[in-house]
């Protein structure tokens, strides 16, 4: 059995959800889901993110046991006895699967990596006080309210 996730993990992932959801979710723009939730990118490939955004007509990729599909964001916050796994593995995935986004968060670290689909490879972009997602007009996360 996997550790459960530190309060550090918690408090971020917390952080971020609630501003991602303020945002998105309440003013009718999507959906914002934390884990555990299985998202089934493709038939082979099944992962539980941190945090998942899906955006206008992506919220029908929501079925009653799971979301189907590639979502808009995929959030995922360092474990410190895995880090290369979301690093390298997850990001491989996710980019293979054409996430738009994907967001990598450290919680001991205080930084966000913002990797951005462009021409079916990610971009990193490296903010350090307010993360916009490219998925979304009119969205900021401020990161100082997340550390």
């Amino acid at each position: 059995m996997n550790p459960a996730p530190s309060p550090r993990h918690q408090l971020v992932s917390i952080r971020l959800q609630v501003q991602l959801y303020n945002q998105i979710a309440l003013t009718g723009r999507g959906l914002v889901f934390d884990a555990p939730i299985d998202v089934e990118l493709d038939k082979h490939d099944i992962a539980q993110p941190d945090l998942v955004v899906l955006i206008g007509e992506n919220v029908k990729l929501v079925t009653r046991t799971r979301i189907r599909g590639v979502p808009d964001l995929v959030v995922e916050i360092l474990s410190p006895s895995r880090p290369e796994y979301d690093l390298e593995m997850k990001r491989e995935m996710y980019e293979r699967v054409r996430v738009p986004e994907y967001w990598i968060v450290d919680p001991e670290a205080c930084t966000l990596i913002q990797l951005v689909l462009k021409r079916g490879k990610y971009t990193r972009r490296r903010p350090t006080r307010t993360v916009r997602p490219t998925v979304i007009d009119g969205v900021a996360v401020d990161l100082k309210e997340v550390w």
